[in-house]
């Protein structure tokens, strides 16, 4: 099989043959009937709203198992994963060593409410590797991280105000559910209900990628601001790459008007390497928060800083922060086991290369047949966007019309089983558990839905 496949996409992407038509859509009765039952227990069915389907057809997979790169659905379908539990799952589904790992614990018990040396254990695992933390907290989620980080930075300088940007998405703490108003610098508006005003109004929102834009805000809100949060590579609004030289810009400016500069990295922590972005641009922000990969698909957040920071989170400081599953001792095996494969030697080089292998292959046939059509890549994340803009830096730069065209194209992925998350929002990774035999499969796919798509 994979011989053939060689000879197929042999370098040059334009002798692809041309796909013939759609094929003829998925089962998806059982998922309709269990969707239609979730719909009676969970506001919109689901426990998180991408999960609904509403952008791509409306009707969502139930999804019953996943081993490797694969997963199934309540109807039987299989599908080659991209969208690994949203970034979690960098070592593929149902890993072994994680598996035997968390088994093993589980005889002992799932939950104290108290210290165990798994915990030390994670924690030494993390910050023996990674020059960015001395000390750190363990939470149940990202979301949970952020809004901590968000606090420590409040109590440790003594001011009230965040700045954020427009695209980026640091969970769902009403602090950070804010949109930008009208003009260059403004307070937050709130982008849920729910969400009070004055909440909001703690919140400076700015375009992404504008010197002019941080520099009014310092100078407006002189001495006000906390801190300044950015996820520092932009991947929940599409892939949104940054400026080097701007990101630098953060740090410098941050600095002189003593403001931490928070990096969310519950992405890209552990993805882009051990380090993360932090690593990747060669800067230190003064907190960072992780999520996603450090619990190998359980639920854990984290967020670190210097001795000198933390040393203000309770009990040894002011600032408080409890959680009753906080390091539990089943997530912490999970992550001991994930992040002590990612720690071998060759492990994030040999993950890029087969990344960009496959996407530098799906850039060469859209190009080839002059499709409005780019794959942003950094590390193992990558995002499909119609567009023929080399570089996308901001939310306004995607073209919001563009989602109709994801939407046929997920719907022919689905019908060759191939699944990416249901937004054309979201990016998209790719799993040590991913071999070639798969990133060939799914680029024929994916060369089929392009011409579909541009009906080619």
């Amino acid at each position: 099989m994979l011989d053939s496949l060689k000879k197929m996409f042999s370098g040059n992407e334009a002798d692809v043959p041309v796909n013939t038509g759609s094929k003829p859509d998925i089962s998806r009765v059982k998922s309709a009937e269990l969707y239609e039952k979730s719909k009676t227990y969970f506001p919109g069915g689901v426990n998180s709203p991408v999960r609904a389907f509403k952008s791509v057809y409306g009707i969502p997979l139930f999804i019953e198992k996943g081993d490797g790169c694969y997963i199934w659905d309540a109807d039987g379908n299989q599908f080659i994963d991209f969208c690994g539990s949203w970034g979690p799952l960098i070592l593929g589904h149902n890993n072994p060593k994680i598996r035997e790992k968390v088994t093993e614990v589980m005889q002992n018990g799932m939950s104290f409410g108290a210290p165990t040396a798994l915990e030390n254990e994670l924690a030494e695992l993390i910050i023996k590797n990674n020059r960015f933390v001395e000390k750190i907290r363990f939470t149940s989620s990202g979301t949970e991280a952020v809004m901590s980080a968000i606090r420590l930075a409040r109590g440790f300088t003594g001011r009230d105000k965040i700045l954020k940007f427009e695209g980026c998405y640091h969970g769902h703490s009403d602090s950070l559910l804010v949109k930008a108003g009208s003009g260059l610098v403004t307070f937050g508006e709130t982008s849920s209900a729910g969400v009070p005003k004055s909440f909001a109004e703690e919140t400076i929102v700015i375009p992404l990628n504008d010197k002019t834009a941080i520099e009014q805000a310092f100078a407006q809100f002189k001495d006000q601001i906390a801190a300044v949060i950015i996820e520092g590579i932009p991947a929940n609004n599409g892939l949104i790459m940054q400026d080097e030289e701007y990101i630098h810009f953060l740090r410098k400016i941050c600095t002189e008007n003593n403001s931490l500069l928070i990096f969310d990295e519950v992405i890209t922590g552990f993805r882009v390497g051990f380090e993360g972005a932090a690593a990747y641009y060669g800067i230190t922000p003064d907190i960072v928060t992780y999520g996603k990969i450090i619990g190998g698909g359980l639920p854990v957040g984290m967020y670190g800083a210097s001795a000198e920071i933390m040393a203000h989170i309770s009990p040894d400081g002011g600032v408080y922060q409890a959680g009753t599953l906080s390091g539990n001792p089943v997530a912490m095996a999970a992550g001991i086991a994930t992040l002590t494969e990612l720690n071998k030697s060759g492990f994030y080089k040999d993950l890029n290369n087969k990344t960009q292998d496959f996407v530098a292959s799906i850039q060469r046939f859209a190009t080839a047949r002059n499709y409005k059509f780019k794959v942003f890549t950094v590390g193992s994340i990558f995002w499909f966007a119609f567009t023929d803009k080399d570089k996308i830096q901001s939310a306004d730069d995607i073209d919001a019309s563009s989602m109709e065209k994801f939407k046929v194209m997920h719907r022919e992925l689905l019908n060759r089983g191939i699944y990416l998350g249901p937004s054309g929002y979201e990016v998209g990774f790719v799993s040590s558990a991913h071999t070639k035999i798969e990133l060939e499969k799914a680029k024929r796919a994916i060369f089929e839905a392009l011409d579909l798509v541009f009906k080619k």
